[in-house]
């Protein structure tokens, strides 16, 4: 049965009902100005247009200690920089048995590659949200 993912509250959902235990994956990135940027990228950047996705900060949670999208963005905004909110958040789940969930140190491994592959734009395995938990089709 495939599951319709149209916020992350319905990730939440389908990641509860896997047989398998499940470890959800957050990077969180925000834009920065690419080097080398042209008048027009920094005047649309200003309007808070384009820019190059950096990632900020990842977490790993399991799903039953994530309550909504709604407490995730509240606990991300105790971590953001001033002035430096997340734009996107990209999103992944690792799988383990019916009786064990994936560990902390099987996240961090996974967690590093999603993290180089936000700062190289190799992010097609992720599902990316916006900051109102809607999933965001990128390219």
């Amino acid at each position: 049965m495939k599951t319709e993912i149209n916020h992350f509250d319905d990730l939440l959902h389908a990641a509860r009902a896997q047989r398998e235990r499940q470890r959800l994956l957050l990077v969180f990135a925000g834009t920065e100005l690419p080097e080398g940027a042209t008048p027009g990228q920094r005047e649309r950047f200003a309007q808070g247009d384009g820019g190059v996705l950096v990632p900020m900060m990842c977490l790993d949670r399991l799903p039953e200690e994530l309550e909504s999208f709604a407490a995730l963005l509240r606990e991300s905004r105790q971590f953001e920089p001033p002035g430096q909110p997340w734009r996107l958040v990209f999103t992944a789940a690792l799988s383990g048995t019916p009786t064990r969930a994936p560990s902390e140190d099987d996240a961090e491994r996974v967690l590093g590659r999603m993290v180089e592959g936000v700062k190289t734009g190799a992010f097609d395995a992720y599902l990316p949200f916006n900051r109102e938990g809607q999933p965001v089709r990128l390219g």
